[in-house]
């Protein structure tokens, strides 16, 4: 419990983290060959918006996930507490944990419930983070929640991958498994005979090949069992990108030329498996350019531009990926502005949110669910099936067109710190051709019709007199052009 109380020092890291753990989008997308693949993925790109969950032992200690176990001199990743000066004994204090984890108030139902209310319409789960601890029932080793010693694994619902997704499911919304391809946990990876130097595995495996097959084949039974006992899986979504062939290593990209060997994990052999159990399966091998990169993943940040391949921005809800105590929540106002911003580039966003050491939410979590949710009910047929249109944003106003072109949207966004929208007596768009004939009509009330007209090149919009200098909408006004 000493990992509970928070620093402003800690919040200091988080950000650093954040801001060096940012990953590159591709330079040279390939598209899927696979017919369904390819329709899964369009269909995808329609929803927009996602859950992301980070979740594991970390958040008894309330801690960034796994990276504290990786002896990188980063600020962001430092030991903290009573063990920090032993890497061994933080280790060992680290693995005990799965002793002590019982997430009792873990409600499933709970979550899809307000991720639904919010306008959700997939999940991405961490079934096990570069900490190796499994968050499903694997047999491949026991350090997993389902294992005797850890108390949660008594409980009816501790097979909690399962539990999420057969919930998220039945709501309606896609699944997908994140899996990281590091294992700091197996001795596989980073195997006892040499200490861990840095994130890589702790040899060099054309030097120790049996070892590295070990490795690839538990890393294959793992994502099988994932493919086999958890139902439909709509994406894969794999993470620590430094396990990669070399031959893909992007030496104009900082990170990438820290990776000091070889860490080819026979991507043709895991996909072609998990495929053939999971028909049309979206593969998400984030950094690793080529035909399993289904889509990328910038991180905590947005594309200045639209990008033209599939692509989804990951961003916390609050500072941390983690369940962080007293964790400072973005505001409503700026997740709406973040969504809209995203969805105008063409991409999805992926919120996460960290659940607890006892299994639930912060509360400003489900409160800021049912803010998002409020604006997407009279709004969300704006940002569902939409595409980019350009100029994209003009001042205040973000620009969109439905996909099959029938309507273009315009939302009026309030200012970033004030979630009230105050409108002025008249819009004046300046690179936006809108056709002549036009219906402009409120999106919020389509009886609410706009009278404008077109001047030197520009189109000024009439706001009626009721609704203008008035604090009567919230976070972002939506006008559709029909």
């Amino acid at each position: 419990m000493y990992f509970k109380k928070i620093t402003s020092l800690f919040f200091a890291l988080i950000l650093i983290y954040n801001a060096k753990a940012q990953h590159n989008t591709s330079n040279k997308y390939v598209w899927p060959k696979d017919s369904l693949v390819m329709s899964n993925l369009r269909g995808w790109q329609d929803l927009k918006f996602g859950l992301f969950m980070h979740w594991g032992t970390y958040s008894q200690w309330g801690i960034v996930e796994s990276w504290s176990l990786c002896p990188e001199d980063e600020e962001w990743c430092k030991r903290q507490g009573r063990y920090a000066d032993s890497y061994q004994e933080y280790v060992k204090a680290y693995e005990n944990l799965q002793k002590t984890f019982n997430p009792v108030n873990f409600n499933p139902e709970k979550w899809a419930a307000a991720a639904k209310e919010a306008g959700m319409k997939y999940v991405v789960f961490t079934t096990k983070h570069h900490d190796g601890f499994c968050m499903f029932d694997t047999k491949e080793t026991d350090y997993k929640i389902t294992s005797p010693v850890c108390p949660f694994s008594k409980s009816s619902k501790s097979n909690v991958t399962k539990e999420i997704f057969n919930i998220f499911r039945e709501k309606g919304f896609l699944t997908g498994a994140y899996f990281s391809k590091p294992d700091w946990n197996s001795d596989a990876y980073w195997w006892r005979y040499f200490p861990p130097k840095n994130r890589n595995a702790t040899y060099d495996p054309a030097k120790y090949p049996e070892r590295w097959s070990a490795f690839k084949n538990f890393t294959f039974n793992q994502i099988k069992e994932l493919m086999t006992n958890y139902g439909k899986i709509d994406i894969l979504w794999l993470d620590g990108g430094w396990v990669r062939p070399i031959s893909s290593i992007d030496t104009n990209i900082s990170w990438q030329k820290t990776i000091p060997f070889n860490q080819d994990i026979d991507m043709p052999r895991i996909a072609g498996m998990a495929r053939s159990l999971q028909p049309g399966l979206m593969i998400v091998d984030r950094t690793v350019e080529g035909e399993f990169e289904n889509y990328v993943t910038p991180e905590q940040t947005v594309p200045d531009k639209p990008l033209d391949h599939p692509w989804e921005s990951c961003i916390t809800i609050g500072k941390s990926w983690s369940y962080v105590p007293g964790d400072q929540y973005k505001s409503a106002n700026e997740l709406i502005h973040l969504l809209i911003n995203v969805v105008s580039k063409g991409g999805n966003l992926l919120l996460n949110i960290g659940p607890s050491s006892d299994g639930d939410w912060d509360p400003i979590a489900y409160q800021r669910l049912k803010e998002i949710g409020s604006w997407m009910k009279i709004n969300g047929a704006a940002i569902y099936n939409s595409v980019p249109l350009y100029p994209y944003l003009e001042n205040n106003m973000v620009y969109t067109r439905s996909k099959d072109d029938k309507s273009t949207y315009i939302y009026i966004l309030s200012n970033k710190n004030e979630e009230d929208l105050i409108l002025p007596a008249e819009l004046v768009i300046e690179k936006l051709s809108i056709p002549a004939g036009s219906k402009i009509s409120l999106m919020a009330n389509t009886s609410r019709v706009f009278k404008w007209r077109q001047e030197q090149g520009k189109t000024f919009i009439k706001i009626p007199q009721d609704m203008q200098g008035k604090a009567i909408w919230k976070y972002a006004l939506v006008l559709s052009i029909r």
